[in-house]
């Protein structure tokens, strides 16, 4: 196998996933992938394109995805068969604690001269921590480590001291080193995003199934787009806040990409394949005129694509106009978080649900073909009475909308883990959590937990984790009674729906009454538990369908593709 200088690989949440008794539950229920958090972050492409661009031969392998997709996958004979000089992990989501440092340890054990680095938000607030296991060679800190790396590779392919690469944590013999994190980009406009290397990347190895995103990515395709990294808000529960930005990965500001750079990306994305483009960030975060010329650049470049925009405060009607008239589809994700406006008050989401509900008509009145809106449980303020209401608050919204089947509704635990550096985390007292982990480590060794609520790191003042659970299956069934009123869901559909929520509540008790055996017995009840606990794997309380957007198999979309990388071609070599 040729060597290549550097492989990015993606770890599964939990390793070995396959061999473990693992109940999940409903925390994966709305995101793309599944419980082993499958999907790769968007920045393993702009690290290898830039590295690329250098003359550095790099891949990308989706490991969680490969595994998912073939149980009987010997993963230490692959990794063993792999040949690079460094092998990068991602620890962006806490969730991959436990796997992405079991696959370094493997990777130590099999390529003991090789590099091991990591990389991502939790890998930049936990460096001093992680740095010091033994699998763990180098930890590049920030939110934009493209050009960090560069310097890195060119310093490791020439043999040079390593003290001079920005914001990179080390260790040698002298022991542990902490480079200034002194590389914070103010904008987004110097990265090429050049999708059509990684369309070059799969021809090259002959690996889709190692390069896709998620486990069903070809078969459900959708694409991203960002216009921003970092975030001018300050939501108490979230990593990505202004706040987490500024302490963690030293950003004072966000950093946003052109509007016109960023429509000109939906365009890139295009010309390789036909899916559903989801443009992270709310393009009015910015301020000005950034959401106008941003429809108007995709409006000049007649785009065709289903572009999907997020939210994250009530928009005027009139954004949705401009929506409509500039995209052929378009639909909406908004995350209120909260029906209930203390609770989203305490979070530091500061809008009304009068401003929210005059959004959802403006957007099913202009066009919007989809409105997805998102309810989280184990909030600060939020009562088991409120997070059951918000199905009522649900079934309001239908009949304000004549039981519109555009808007879709959502409910799940907010994540197994409260989010390192949110401000929540920080001052736990404050907003009434009790966090049962706060390294790195104590956050591992809590992700092979049998049972879903025992991997939760946090409850409330208001809600234990056992209330968290029992409140999140009963607020799914609320609000499936609701979709199933106003003619959303038939009968048999609601039927099965809550013989699933009714097996995933049995299961939740008999796992925690195995965990109550003695040794011999527990392991043969587990294994028993097992095959249930994988057949609940996906869409514990909520079908997980819904979140698929209409696109065709990635297989039509290989035509374009190959149109793609020949323009490509055509284009480097005119450059």
């Amino acid at each position: 196998m040729a060597k290549e200088d550097l492989i990015l690989i993606h770890a599964p949440s939990v390793y070995d996933f396959r061999k473990e008794s693992l109940f999940y539950g409903p925390v994966s229920d709305l995101v793309p992938s599944t419980p082993v958090f499958e999907m790769y972050p968007f920045g393993f492409t702009t690290m290898a394109v830039q590295l690329a661009k250098a003359g550095y031969r790099v891949r990308i392998i989706n490991l969680a995805s490969m595994m998912l997709n073939d149980p009987d996958l010997d993963v230490e004979r692959f990794l063993g068969r792999l040949r690079s000089s460094v092998f990068g992990l991602d620890l962006h989501w806490l969730p991959h604690a436990h796997g992405s440092l079991a696959v370094a340890e493997i990777l130590r054990r099999l390529h003991p001269d090789s590099k091991i680095l990591f990389g991502g938000f939790s890998s930049s607030y936990y460096h001093e921590e992680l740095i010091r296991y033994p699998q763990v060679d180098l930890v590049l800190r920030g939110d934009s480590t493209e050009m960090p790396l560069l310097h890195l590779m060119d310093a490791l392919d020439k043999g040079e001291d390593l003290s001079s690469v920005p914001n990179l944590t080390w260790k040698d013999q002298s022991g542990v080193h902490v480079n200034e994190l002194s590389y914070i980009p103010d904008s987004m406009d110097h990265l090429d995003i050049d999708y059509g290397w990684i369309v070059r990347s799969v021809i090259r190895h002959r690996d889709l199934e190692g390069a896709k995103p998620f486990k069903d990515w070809d078969r459900f395709p959708i694409t991203s787009v960002f216009t921003v990294r970092g975030c001018s808000l300050a939501c108490a529960v979230c990593g990505g806040s202004c706040g987490a930005q500024r302490r963690v990965l030293g950003r004072s500001k966000p950093a946003f990409r052109s509007p016109e750079k960023a429509a000109q990306d939906i365009a890139n994305v295009e010309s390789y394949i036909k899916a559903p483009v989801f443009v992270v960030g709310d393009v009015r975060q910015y301020g000005g005129d950034y959401a106008e010329r941003f429809f108007a650049e995709c409006r000049r470049l007649d785009l065709d694509s289903h572009v999907v925009l997020e939210l994250f405060t009530p928009a005027p009607e009139s954004f949705f106009q401009e929506a409509e008239r500039t995209f052929s589809r378009y639909s909406i994700q908004f995350s209120p978080d909260s029906h209930d406006e203390k609770v989203r008050y305490a979070l530091g989401r500061r809008f009304d649900n009068a401003g929210l509900e005059k959004s959802i008509t403006a957007a099913l009145d202009n066009g919007c073909q989809r409105f997805d809106m998102f309810f989280m449980i184990g909030l600060p303020e939020q009562t088991r009475e409120s997070a059951l209401a918000s199905a009522d608050y649900t079934r309001r919204l239908y009949q304000q909308n004549r039981n519109d089947p555009r808007l879709v509704v959502y409910t799940s635990p907010l994540a197994p883990f409260l989010d390192p550096g949110s401000i929540a985390f920080e001052n736990p007292e404050k907003f009434g959590y009790r966090l049962f982990a706060r390294t790195l480590e104590e956050h591992r060794v809590r992700l092979p937990s049998p049972n879903w609520k025992d991997v939760l790191s946090y409850e409330t003042k208001w809600m234990t984790r056992d209330d968290i659970a029992e409140t999140s299956y009963d607020a799914a069934d609320r609000l499936s009674d609701v979709r199933r009123d106003v003619g959303l869901m038939t009968d048999e559909e609601h039927l099965l729906r809550s013989q699933r929520s009714r097996e995933a509540r049995r299961l939740l008790v008999e796992v925690d009454a195995a965990m109550r055996l003695p040794e011999k017995e527990r392991t043969e009840k587990m294994a028993l538990l097992k095959t249930r606990g994988e057949e609940l794997m996906e869409s514990t309380i909520c079908q997980k369908r819904d979140l698929v957007w209409d696109s065709p198999s990635i297989l039509s979309s290989v035509p374009r593709a190959a149109l793609g990388v020949l323009r490509g071609r055509s284009r480097r070599k005119r450059a």
